[in-house]
């Protein structure tokens, strides 16, 4: 029975720990579902789920949300401006950037470590859980997008809108496996037409 529970109780950890990020960066916008995270590998990030993760996940929606293109490559190549986000939150990235994905590999600073202390002591535990009470589980019911569709799919995201103009950066396949609900309208997140082809 603790594995039906756990993974709600994760969501409820990862919206709790993006709801702290908000309040040093209000400007981010709201995760509108965190249980997308849960299993994937995004190999794009270049980040099993963690906090740092999450703070990485949070550089894009700041990005997002002030109109900048910090990636591009489909998403894998992490440019420079990225990295001026990704430093304004207490992200370091001391070396030169990867050929591949750029400034994707960057880690919490000091300060970003005490500032956060607190965040990611409640997240790790809630991780240890959930991958305690995952781990009898059968391959088949835990295996994130690069599971499904190899190196290239893990972590890639394309444009979902709803019918009130709001959108969010989505991997289609996670999408495909139940609906992701607007807070405002209420209606559910779809990917147009045209994405889905400029994407392939």
């Amino acid at each position: 029975m603790s594995t039906t529970q756990t993974p709600p109780v994760l969501a409820a950890e990862l919206a709790e720990a993006w709801a702290d990020i908000q309040r040093y960066h209000p400007e981010l916008p709201d995760l509108a579902a965190p249980e997308s995270l849960i299993g994937e590998s995004s190999s794009a990030c270049g980040h099993e789920l963690s906090f740092e993760r999450l703070l990485h996940e949070a550089v894009h929606g700041i990005a997002a949300a002030r109109g900048v293109r910090d990636t591009s490559r489909a998403g894998r190549y992490h440019n420079r401006r990225f990295l001026a986000i990704a430093e304004e939150m207490g992200l370091d990235h001391p070396e030169e950037p990867h050929p591949s994905s750029g400034f994707s590999l960057v880690s919490l600073n000091p300060e970003a470590k005490r500032r956060y202390r607190p965040t990611i002591e409640r997240l790790q535990r809630a991780l240890k859980a959930h991958t305690a009470a995952t781990s009898a589980d059968t391959p088949k019911s835990f295996r994130g997008p690069a599971a499904r569709h190899g190196s290239s799919g893990g972590g890639v995201r394309v444009k979902a809108v709803c019918d009130c103009g709001r959108n969010v950066r989505v991997v289609p396949s996670v999408l495909a496996q139940a609906p992701i609900v607007c807070g405002g309208c209420g209606k559910p997140f779809r990917i147009p037409e045209v994405v889905g082809a400029a994407a392939g």
